[in-house]
């Protein structure tokens, strides 16, 4: 019965395999679920979600197929009203919750139907009503392993409406990053190498040449295998960026305190890059970009954080910086080229939505970097890109 379930999580592009679907109907024929649809929601996003960011598709999937258990519209409100109210009785002892019937989805469906034709006042505590505080599959306050929750808040998470609250909003790939997700995505930039004297004990040529040595001991060393990561991150700040303030303090936070990387260094820019770069946000504390350049070897991974939005000036034209502090002989874009043609791996995350990456000086910069949104889905994209081999 549960084939189109199937379908409908494809619509919603839950990536679920034959082989996945497969082993939640053998899961469903040995009895997993119990007959409940709260267990089998939880056995069938186990079985068919590869990973957390789905859940939320998951959970639309989920809504969409089991909807008939929506309270019907023209009623709602007067049943609602009946459950202001809630009895708040004792919890039951275990002898009243080993009576209670566990019932499949059609048969809970079939008498919520009825009931609602049937019921004509409020109810409490009791076992058949839709009301509060009782054994009754209906309603809420109370305990029932398989009902509907109508109204009032889930205490017993037994409610097959579960999906409809939707708690994984926020690890959606479409969806901006939080700390723990952008440190991630980071630690993908590793570079593993052996460098350094040989202080680490090569155990399996160890063996082999002690074994090859009619038994004497032959302890063979090798360099000890240390990250060579290094990263080099330049954000834009002030202006347009303010509204992104929030999203990329958390970027900044993530870079900074993880430690994936042999060096990190990090500037601060407005707008464009020119012929200085900051080492705070306030841009008193400066560098020549020219430095930058000179000193850092080209093995960097470069990240530039900014919406690239600016005046057409501010990119093309020698002393085009909005920045009074700013005294480009340089025009911005040219530091850009400069940067592209130095490193060997660099790449733009604009926080902006894509729709507005048409935008004429950010055309420009797609055009030398590539540009990825700064979401679960675009930071992983961006950190793949850095780790290709050129």
């Amino acid at each position: 019965m549960f084939t189109n379930f199937f379908y409908t999580l494809k619509k919603h592009k839950v990536p679920v395999s034959i082989t996945e679907w497969m082993t939640l109907i053998d899961a469903l024929n040995q009895g997993y679920a119990w007959s409940n649809l709260t267990d089998f929601y939880f056995l069938a996003r186990s079985l068919l979600v590869k990973s957390e960011t789905f859940y939320d598709r998951y959970d639309l999937a989920f809504q969409e197929f089991f909807k008939g258990i929506e309270t019907p519209a023209e009623i709602r409100d007067e049943v609602l009203e009946w459950l202001k109210n809630p009895l708040n009785r004792l919890p039951f002892s275990p002898e009243e919750l080993a009576k209670i019937k566990q019932m499949d989805l059609d048969e809970v469906l079939r008498l919520f139907e009825e009931r609602l034709r049937e019921q004509r006042e409020a109810h409490h505590g009791g076992s058949k009503w839709i009301g509060t505080g009782g054994t009754s599959p209906f309603g809420h306050s109370g305990y029932h392993p398989g009902g509907i929750r109508v109204g009032g808040e889930s205490r017993n998470r037994s409610a097959v409406k579960i999906a409809a609250e939707r708690r994984f909003k926020n690890y959606r790939s479409d969806l901006t990053l939080d700390v723990r997700q952008i440190k991630v995505a980071l630690k993908k930039l590793r570079q593993l190498s052996r460098i350094g004297p040989e202080d680490e004990l090569d155990l399996e040529t160890t063996i082999d040449k002690t074994c090859k040595n009619a038994g004497d001991l032959h302890l063979v060393w090798m360099k000890s295998r240390q990250n060579a990561a290094k990263l080099l991150l330049l954000m834009d700040v002030g202006g347009s960026m303010d509204i992104h303030i929030a999203l990329c303090s958390r970027l900044f936070s993530a870079a900074h305190s993880t430690n994936h990387f042999k060096d990190l260094q990090y500037y601060y820019f407005h707008n464009c890059i020119y012929d200085k770069l900051y080492k705070d946000v306030e841009r008193w504390d400066s560098i020549p970009t020219s430095s930058l350049l000179h000193t850092l070897p080209s093995d960097y991974k470069v990240i530039i954080v900014g919406d690239g939005s600016m005046a057409p000036s501010e990119l093309m034209s020698r002393y085009g910086a909005i920045s009074y502090q700013e005294n480009n002989e340089t025009p911005g874009l040219e530091w850009l080229k400069r940067f592209a043609d130095h490193f060997t791996h660099c790449v733009w995350i604009n926080p902006d939505n894509p729709s507005y990456w048409n935008h004429y000086t950010v055309a420009i910069i797609k055009h030398l970097f590539p540009m990825f949104g700064l979401t679960v889905e675009g930071i992983e994209q961006a950190v793949q890109k850095l780790i290709i081999k050129h």
